[in-house]
């Protein structure tokens, strides 16, 4: 469970199809958090795009607010979803907003519920990525939410990334695929992270 570095950094377009069997698994998941009524607060990623899909499919009387892009392409055309998309500036390769704008315009909600899409965690070095320009949104949502929960798949387990992003205190729960064992789910929950 050392961390291991990434070498390489796919877009988004080429992230997409990478482990989405077990970021759909994961997502599934992190809908028994998700309740009627709720503000649910997603931000940029791979993993928050499969799980809009999943929430188009199960979710009724929500409200999402998102900086991602293509997660909003997907919500807006589901009933019984409110989407708010968060402005900024556009980062095409993501398919996402960014920046002070963006920030700012998170700063108008309290979410009950926010799903970070991250790139690596670790029990030394938290939880990093090497989206640089989301950096200060994952932050800010994690501040400002009454629920925060990383959804994961399992190949971003006992990996580092570019910059560290959040300590592990700073996320309730991080919710993975099935492909963990017991025994590093009660190595990491020693160190302060709950896996399911």
């Amino acid at each position: 469970c050392l961390p291991e570095a990434y070498g390489t950094f796919s877009n988004f377009k080429g992230r997409e199809v990478i482990h989405s069997d077990l970021k759909r698994e994961a997502s599934r998941k992190a809908l028994e958090y998700v309740n009627p009524g709720d503000i649910v607060a997603l931000n940029s990623g791979t993993t928050n795009t499969i799980l809009a899909q999943e929430m188009a499919l199960h979710c009724k009387d929500i409200t999402v607010v998102s900086n991602n892009l293509a997660a909003v392409n997907i919500l807006m055309q589901a009933s019984g979803i409110r989407v708010i998309a968060i402005g900024g500036d556009v980062d095409p390769t993501e398919r996402s907003t960014f920046g002070i704008t963006c920030e700012q315009e998170f700063g108008r909600f309290y979410p009950d519920v926010t799903f970070l899409s991250i790139n690596a965690v670790n029990y030394k070095d938290g939880f990093t990525d090497f989206r640089l320009s989301e950096v200060g949104i994952i932050r800010f949502l994690a501040e400002h939410s009454r629920k925060v929960i990383a959804v994961m798949d399992s190949s971003k387990l006992g990996k580092r990334s570019k910059c560290k992003v959040l300590d592990v205190g700073a996320v309730e729960r991080l919710i993975m695929d099935d492909q963990i064992t017991e025994r590093t789910r009660e190595k990491y929950r020693e160190k302060g992270i709950l896996i399911e």
